[in-house]
């Protein structure tokens, strides 16, 4: 399944999965208002279907709505390895105490399918599977 963050939300939120509050939008407006109606701190996200983003500049934190708003024009449009940023993912912040990163993947060179699990890294997990 090669989905966008957006989508692998809305797919777990239909099967009970807690899920973020956050929004998917194409236009910087709407992620003021989305960025509005969560209050507080919010994280906009490039959707495309690339590691990679935050590196990129795809990934931006927004201490107000105003500042969602300017996030989300830097954003839109934007090319991240190839690929044109069309929308944009309006999140609320946390304040993470722990992280976990899980990827699952396609080993095509060995014809199965590879599990990483850190309590390090996120991106570029892979550089991690010495």
């Amino acid at each position: 399944m090669d989905l966008f963050e957006y989508q692998a939300k809305q797919l777990f939120k239909a099967y009970g999965v807690p899920v973020s509050l956050g929004d998917v939008t194409d236009d910087a407006d709407q992620a003021q208002s989305i960025a509005s109606s969560i209050g507080g701190v919010t994280v906009v996200k490039a959707q495309v279907k690339v590691g990679g983003r935050g590196k990129a500049g795809g990934v931006k934190v927004a201490k107000t709505p105003a500042d969602a708003k300017i996030a989300a024009e830097a954003i839109l449009g934007m090319d991240i390895k190839g690929h044109t940023v069309h929308r944009v993912l309006v999140d609320p912040g946390a304040d993470i105490q722990q992280e976990y990163y899980v990827s699952y993947l396609l080993d095509r060179t060995n014809r199965t399918f590879l599990a990483m699990a850190s309590y390090e890294g996120g991106m570029e997990i892979e550089q991690l599977a010495v």
